[in-house]
């Protein structure tokens, strides 16, 4: 999807809370988490309605809430289902569906969203543990390859692309927009290739000066942005804004009195910071987050090795996560199985005691035979019963838990009008 659609599209916290109580109001009992970030809006839902395939209630729903024709949003959706799309959830939440392989926000991002769906209504069992194991998958791709060494973030790249333009990243003057976690990547990266003359730009002034102290550089009062633009060799934008902040008629007289020397404009921010028709005016370089797909696509032919152990680790997740999901159901069932042990042997225990006279300080002992013998019958059911759920699936391993029950008395099958 272009970034003129994605700008259309993205929620920022506000409007994801109330978007979240809206799905809540319109779809019922279905469990629902909002992931919005610069280069993805995607909805997850876990619901027993059997109309979620087509996704068209759902893409109708984001059209109407952001304003946007749904033929225009049609072309660019994606519907993932049941496995496909645990598998869709563990590959972002890795960064290994990311517009820069390796990059640690997508983590910090898919946790801030499933807190947001826990703020708003619980999730449920099932988007607890889907998310849970998504991260437990994030931290072991990460664990298992070397995909997040480097300066391998949309930060890192955008600042690899400056580096092309300019030879003398030391006499560079930049400017950062945003003290958010991307403003703290950028002036980490801006330092590392010898930038020491950054200035962060933020609404909030008291954060632009905790980011400036960490890091040697220097905060600026929201209000003094244009004139540090006039100083400026190189401006990254990453700020939390709706609308942009500079359009072409105001930054040509910017550019004015900057006497027309180069700018370099990196706008990684989505929604944009900066209107892309400055790009027009000259001397003044715009690139977009999209822009940066060739250094995007020379990090990721560098960590093919990385991305294939990573889809690996992913795949065998995916399906763990399928085979609880399918067998869930069958713990209830499991938990009266163990019952109907419990009460067989305390019944056959009581029978003993009760038609012959023994001494009774030998009960407890006896007793505890009783259960551990149950219990390791107990556990070769179980061992069946598991293994019966993954070859046969989940519904021919309940049937043979019922019918155990019913073998036991406690599930009554009705048998030609008899019960037995």
């Amino acid at each position: 999807a272009p970034i003129e659609l994605r700008e259309q599209l993205s929620f920022d916290r506000p409007q994801a809370n109330l978007a979240l109580g809206q799905l809540h109001a319109t779809f019922g009992h279905t469990r629902f988490v909002l992931l919005s970030t610069c280069n993805r809006v995607e909805l997850y839902g876990v619901s027993d309605a059997n109309d979620w395939k087509s996704g068209h209630a759902l893409a109708t729903f984001l059209a109407e809430s952001r304003g946007v024709p749904l033929e225009t949003l049609q072309p660019h959706l994606y519907v993932h289902v049941d496995t496909e799309a645990v598998e869709h959830l563990f590959r972002v939440t890795s960064s290994l569906d990311s517009l820069v392989v390796g990059e640690s926000q997508i983590v910090s991002q898919v946790k801030a969203c499933y807190r947001l769906a826990h703020a708003v209504s619980s999730p449920g069992k099932i988007v607890n543990r889907l998310f849970h194991t998504a991260l437990a998958t994030s931290k072991a791709v990460h664990a298992s390859t070397a995909i997040a060494q480097g300066r391998h973030s949309v930060a890192g790249v955008a600042i690899s692309l400056a580096q092309q333009l300019f030879s003398n990243m030391e006499q560079a003057r930049a400017v950062v927009l945003g003290a958010g976690h991307m403003g703290e990547l950028l002036v980490k990266h801006l330092s590392h290739v010898g930038c020491h003359q950054i200035a962060v730009c933020n609404r909030t002034f008291c954060r632009a000066q905790s980011l400036a102290r960490h890091h040697g550089a220097q905060a600026v009062h929201w209000d003094e942005l244009s004139a540090q633009l006039v100083k400026a060799d190189i401006v990254v934008g990453s700020a939390a804004v709706q609308e942009y902040l500079f359009d072409k008629a105001s930054f040509a007289a910017i550019m004015r009195e900057r006497g027309h020397r180069s700018l370099l404009i990196v706008d990684i921010a989505v929604p944009r910071n900066f209107d892309p028709s400055i790009g027009e005016l000259e001397a003044v370089y715009v690139f977009s987050v999209d822009d940066l797909a060739h250094v995007v696509h020379v990090n990721r032919q560098s960590r093919q090795q990385d991305i294939h152990v990573g889809l690996d680790i992913v795949r065998k997740n995916t399906l763990n996560f399928m085979a609880w999901f399918e067998r869930r159901d069958l713990g209830p069932k499991i938990g009266q199985l163990k019952t109907a042990f419990t009460q067989i042997g305390q019944h056959e225990l009581d029978r003993f005691y009760g038609g012959a006279q023994q001494k009774t300080h030998c009960r407890d002992a006896l007793d505890h035979v009783f259960k551990r013998v149950a219990n390791k019958l107990f556990f070769c059911v179980v061992k069946h019963v598991d293994n019966v759920a993954k070859e046969q699936g989940a519904e021919i391993a309940s049937k043979v838990v019922t019918d155990m029950l019913q073998q036991t008395g406690t599930i009554h099958a009705q048998h030609k009008g008899i019960s037995k």
